[in-house]
């Protein structure tokens, strides 16, 4: 599999609930700043030719909150729970070298300097220190691996799918292994 083309979506955030009782929803963002998902428009859904447009968005607290064309109650907006929101990669800026868009990342092998194949890629987390990997074993083992460039990470080769990481297996104790969260995976 090679690395995504142009036209391929990326994953830009979901929907994550309902606002109010007029069509409204809550919207979770992946983009930095948050603010930014609204600026990638339409938003490009999993069917195939499907997109959502924002009529109107605002901040409400801390989370966002969106008006959508074409929803115009709760029940509508009901229907959108859980739906992923992607923007097309041609519309997204361009990135520097060694930075990377999460979802280019995800399902990539990911091995250490000693050829251990630790599994691949499940998803990230942002934490307050810094980014982690989720590696799932082929034993369905989670591995948990900073993403940290030059440190931990050594290599990101998009074209292979692969990522090199300095991390010995001697490093990983009972607190960087466990059993996946079904309900957290994507």
């Amino acid at each position: 599999m090679a690395a995504p083309g142009a036209d391929e979506p990326i994953q830009i955030g979901e929907i994550k609930g309902v606002w109010g009782t007029r069509g409204w929803v809550k919207v979770f963002s992946y983009t930095q700043p948050a603010e930014a998902i609204f600026e990638y428009q339409p938003w490009v859904l999993d069917a195939p030719g499907a997109f959502l447009r924002v009529i109107e968005w605002r901040k409400q607290g801390r989370r966002l909150v969106a008006h959508l064309e074409g929803v115009d109650d709760a029940t509508q907006a009901e229907q959108l729970i859980g739906q992923r929101l992607g923007a097309r990669r041609s519309d997204l800026p361009e990135i520097e070298p060694d930075r990377f868009y999460w979802s280019d990342l995800i399902g990539l092998e990911v091995f250490n300097l000693q050829d251990h194949r630790f599994g691949r890629l499940h998803r990230l987390m942002e934490t307050g220190a810094n980014d982690v990997m989720d590696i799932h074993s082929e034993t369905g083992e989670s591995v948990l691996i900073p993403f940290v460039m030059e440190h931990y990470v050594k290599s990101v080769d998009l074209d292979a799918r692969r990522i090199v990481v300095d991390y010995p297996l001697d490093w990983l104790d009972e607190a960087d292994t466990a059993e996946p969260d079904d309900a957290q995976a994507d």
